[in-house]
């Protein structure tokens, strides 16, 4: 695939699957030691259905955050069992939208368009939203899959606001996009690996606009990310502070992993992914020997589960006691469908996917109309933090989606972006 296909959105035809009845092999479940009975995309609508009804039921409960602005979409389940709906600027806003759009793309069906649009639109101010590097999760997800699939052009200028909103985080000192502003008694410079998923929303600014500095600050920020956030044995260090004066690096942490030495597995998978699109966006070798090694250090680390669903830090001390992380798993089957597309070993990784897939739906799929709607079961968003651990999240179903539709297109031996 050329590279104005694979990163203008503006030029890329739709793609929808025609039929409902979909072979996704994926599996309703009962529970790990349950029997699995095979299901279609039609049923994960069903269970997609039951979610949007609670989240308007919750909305005309509560619709103000805490900050006074609206509720939009939902996220999580909370410690009390609620379900939390959030606002735009929350990172994870653009997630629910981008699942309608995947749907709208599964099954043609415009009931799941009408909800994509109506979703996406609700996001529209957040392209001004320049707290921190989520921009890009918030409006590519959202926006940016609009765009592709139905090429309104009204989007196209809220995306380019997104990467100008998000170009100015960047530090020519540093030669990285700054992550976040908080903890400033300890950082001065965070920048953490899951910075790299933003970038393709740059690559695809240059692409549009014709202006190269999308592009080469995207490149610039993957480079400077390969060198310090990498180990020898390619697994990633969470966050890197830099000096603003020097651009030195000060310190190595984590913030959601089990310790600052440890390999936390979210983390991985952002890597995995983030240096897979960057080779898509750039044809720049060193790119995809990055990803193909990163993908080496998870499918071959002898605490990677059978069923390839990992724990939530690779070194998290109480394994084979600690809670899986679903979204992790998600997002590695997604980047490796895309990578086996580029490597002389795709017929493996593309497997190692595929059984990814069967894991989420049999083990850790939500029981029908169960888990308020949600898709997927047993994500960990922080358990450094004591949160969001061993529930559903709206970026788990997100990519679970996202691996389905690539999964598809290679079966149809179409472009999986």
């Amino acid at each position: 695939m050329n590279q104005e296909k694979s990163i203008s959105l503006k030029r890329k035809p739709s793609v929808i699957i025609s039929s409902i009845m979909l072979s996704l092999f994926i599996f309703s479940c009962g529970g790990p030691s349950g029997n699995s009975t095979k299901i279609d995309i039609e049923e994960i609508g069903q269970q997609l259905l039951v979610l949007d009804d609670n989240v308007q039921k919750e909305i005309a409960k509560s619709p103000l955050d805490a900050r006074g602005e609206e509720k939009i979409v939902p996220r999580t389940i909370n410690d009390d069992g609620s379900l939390r709906v959030v606002a735009g600027h929350d990172w994870t806003s653009g997630f629910y939208p981008g699942v309608m759009w995947y749907m709208y793309e599964l099954t043609g069906d415009p009931e799941w368009k009408g909800k994509a649009v109506r979703y996406t639109s609700k996001l529209t101010k957040e392209m001004y939203n320049g707290s921190n590097h989520d921009v890009g999760f918030r409006m590519y997800c959202s926006f940016g899959n609009g765009l592709r699939l139905i090429e309104d052009e009204i989007y196209v200028p809220v995306l380019v606001q997104s990467a100008k909103t998000l170009i100015a985080r960047y530090s020519e000192t540093v030669r990285s996009i700054k992550s976040w502003d908080f903890n400033e008694e300890v950082w001065q410079f965070p920048v953490i690996v899951d910075n790299m998923m933003n970038l393709e929303l740059l690559f695809w600014a240059s692409e549009e606009t014709g202006d190269p500095i999308y592009r080469d600050i995207a490149i610039q920020h993957a480079l400077t990310t390969k060198k310090n956030h990498y180990r020898s044995d390619y697994s990633s260090v969470h966050v890197v502070d830099y000096d603003t004066i020097t651009g030195a690096v000060r310190q190595k942490n984590t913030h959601q992993g089990y310790a600052d030495e440890s390999s936390w597995a979210r983390g991985q998978a952002w890597g995995l992914y983030g240096f897979t699109m960057t080779y898509r966006c750039t044809k720049d070798k060193q790119f995809l020997e990055q990803a193909e090694k990163i993908a080496g250090f998870l499918l071959n680390h002898p605490r990677l589960p059978e069923d390839l669903v990992p724990y939530w830090d690779f070194d998290a001390p109480g394994i084979p006691n600690e809670e899986r992380d679903v979204s992790a798993a998600a997002i590695i089957a997604s980047a490796l469908y895309e990578l086996s597309t580029y490597t002389e070993n795709g017929g493996e990784l593309k497997e190692k996917a595929d059984q990814i897939l069967e894991s989420l739906g049999s083990v850790y799929a939500s029981p029908a109309g169960e888990n308020y709607g949600f898709i997927l079961a047993h994500s960990v968003g922080n358990k450094h933090g004591n949160s969001e651990v061993d529930v559903p999240l709206n970026y788990a179903d997100y990519y679970f989606l996202e691996a389905l539709v690539r999964q598809e297109r290679l079966a149809h031996n179409k472009p999986v972006v």
